[in-house]
């Protein structure tokens, strides 16, 4: 099988990877797709670096006593004492509640208090997501000869495609206004599945790109209809990115310009999407 019918690595196996979960020969196979796929690479580094940068900043944690209080709560709210005597014995208890602490203190870091565990999953999938997005750009926009896979003249027909493959009917926004015209489109690999890129750019030559597609339903589940849309600006990763997530869709705007003008751009892609 050559290189160019092999699938491309899932997150899952990138994550394998990363973890040293792979045989020697499992490991020379990946590695040797990596070598083959720009975006692919970029994620398993970019991986690879917040791997080593948690290690670092948690280490005094990890080492750490668990500390009485938490223990206690856990006790507290544990009404069946039997069921839980095996936990004691393996360690399972003190594990969970380490990492309840730790999710609770990264929490309490980012965003100033504790948050709920389905608003912290969502609010980390939503980062993620933004990460993913900001590399698919910083893979692309530099190409000159190949940014896209189909080009701004097939417009509707890489609509048709995109929208095949997602699942859900798109459109490509109008930026004309803010001095942006389409150049195309291309299909990329997502957590869980196809994920979909827009790609504009201005009579200067900077681009941007609209990163999309469907996130998991329990991100979005319990949502109110009228619930409004929040814009969250990331700059973790190779160019700074504003993202929101809309009827189990995710967007995200990303590009090498000012926080304002990314802004003006991501809220012209929200009316008009």
């Amino acid at each position: 099988m050559d290189a160019s019918s092999t699938p491309p690595l899932t997150h899952d196996e990138l994550n394998a990877l990363v973890d040293g979960q792979l045989t020697a020969a499992q490991r020379a196979a990946a590695m040797a797709q990596v070598a083959d796929d720009p975006l692919a690479g970029a994620t398993l580094q970019a991986w690879q670096d917040q791997r080593e940068a948690l290690r670092g900043l948690h280490q005094k944690l990890l080492n750490e006593p668990i500390p009485e209080t938490l223990l206690a709560a856990v006790q507290r709210s544990t009404r069946e004492r039997q069921a839980l005597a095996p936990w004691w014995r393996w360690g399972g208890l003190a594990a969970g509640v380490l990492l309840a602490f730790a999710v609770g203190w990264t929490a309490h870091g980012q965003f100033g208090h504790t948050v709920p565990y389905a608003a912290g999953h969502a609010a980390r999938a939503g980062l993620a997501f933004a990460h993913q997005a900001s590399l698919a750009h910083a893979v692309f926009a530099p190409e000159v000869r190949h940014p896209v896979e189909v080009g701004a003249a097939q417009q509707e027909h890489l609509v048709q495609w995109l929208s095949k493959r997602l699942g859900k009917p798109l459109k490509v926004p109008v930026l004309s206004s803010q001095g942006y015209e389409l150049v195309g489109g291309r299909l990329l690999p997502g957590e869980g599945g196809a994920r979909a890129q827009f790609m504009f750019q201005n009579a200067a030559g900077g681009r941007v790109t609209l990163y999309l597609g469907a996130l998991d339903g329990s991100l979005v589940a319990g949502k109110p209809a009228n619930a409004e849309t929040i814009f969250r600006y990331s700059n973790d990763g190779p160019v700074p990115a504003f993202y929101w997530m809309d009827q189990g869709f995710g967007y995200a705007m990303s590009g090498p310009v000012t926080r304002e003008e990314l802004m003006r751009l991501a809220e012209l892609v929200y009316q008009q999407l």
